[in-house]
């Protein structure tokens, strides 16, 4: 079993307003973080992500319950403490454009270095490998304006991992970033979490990457609170469908994606060997509003079939025995209607 770095038992978040009142995001929640995972926080906006993770921090209070590190209460550890156990990652972009990259990084080492920040040979070997991990050595010594938002914000996780921290907590880090810089992200912080054993939180809207590299899923929503589990265990129980709250949005279990529910006016049955064929085929006759069935399902009977041999040969065959072959997505949506 994995060490357990952090726990909540009955834990309410949300906001003290003044005069004994307060504004309760989420109550009663009870998880694990443990050591060596990524876990992905996933939820609709407005579900109360960045409260839950700025309670982690410690930026905000608890209003109620038992949250834990190391066996410890959270609150019980003094800021430079907290400091060495806990880095934050925030999707804001930083105001350090007169700062090298080196330089930015280095800030990272004040849990260590103390008031006036010398380094010493120990501090630059680590902030040097940090920089070396996230791939951006070649631009140690160029300034933080100079970088692309990727390396910006590869910038800043070598600046927390400088820390030292068992714990990286990071709000929507793949946000405003392209789908290559996206992909290289995740696939960082999966690389540190399996590699240096840290425990890695992250909030994200990037179900598709989540689902890809994630050791567990929580998905937090108004309707059905906290649900955590192993990201494959999640995703087969059925959870994801009730994530947005939404009936006219629909989680495709087959190929980790949201689709919008589609009002059916005609139906067709498919033949394909090919898997990518049998989808994009599908896929292509929905937003037509066709219902696809299969030729073992009773309710594609009487229809049209279509057997598609390639993405060049598209065969239709109408229930009164008139046969058209097409070569092209395009003829085929054409005659179909």
């Amino acid at each position: 079993m994995k060490e357990v770095i952090v726990k909540a038992e009955g834990l309410s978040i949300g906001y003290r307003l003044g005069k004994g009142k307060e504004k309760v995001v989420h109550r009663d929640l009870s998880f694990d973080l443990k050591r060596g995972e990524l876990t992905c926080l996933l939820g609709p906006n407005g579900a109360g992500k960045s409260t839950l993770l700025r309670t982690l921090s410690v930026s905000q209070p608890a209003l109620s319950g038992g949250l834990w590190m190391h066996n410890k209460a959270l609150s019980a550890y003094g800021e430079r403490q907290r400091s060495k156990l806990i880095g934050v990652v925030l999707t804001d972009k930083t105001q350090t454009g007169g700062l090298t990259v080196y330089e930015l990084v280095a800030l990272g080492r004040q849990p260590h270095t103390g008031f006036f920040g010398r380094l010493l040979a120990e501090d630059k070997r680590i902030v040097a490998e940090a920089i070396e991990a996230v791939g951006i050595a070649h631009k140690a010594h160029a300034y933080v304006a100079e970088l692309s938002d990727g390396e910006r914000q590869k910038a800043m996780i070598a600046k927390a991992l400088v820390q030292e921290c068992p714990l990286i907590l990071l709000d929507e880090p793949t946000a405003f970033l392209d789908v290559v810089s996206r992909i290289e992200i995740m696939t960082l912080l999966r690389e540190i979490a399996r590699t240096q054993q840290r425990t890695i939180l992250l909030s994200t809207h990037d179900i598709e990457q989540a689902l890809i590299m994630a050791d567990r899923l929580w998905l937090l929503s108004a309707e059905q609170g906290l649900i955590t589990g192993v990201t494959e265990d999640v995703v087969l129980s059925g959870c994801m469908d009730q994530l947005f709250g939404r009936e006219d949005i629909l989680f495709d279990k087959n190929h980790g994606a949201y689709y919008p529910r589609v009002s059916w006016e005609k139906r067709i049955v498919i033949k394909a060997t090919d898997s990518a064929l049998w989808h994009w085929t599908i896929n292509a006759l929905n937003r037509r509003g066709y219902a696809c069935f299969d030729e073992t399902d009773e309710r594609g009977v009487g229809c049209p079939t279509l057997t598609v041999h390639a993405k060049s040969l598209f065969v239709l065959l109408e229930p009164d025995g008139e046969e058209t072959t097409v070569n092209s997505f395009e003829a085929l949506l054409n005659i179909v209607g």
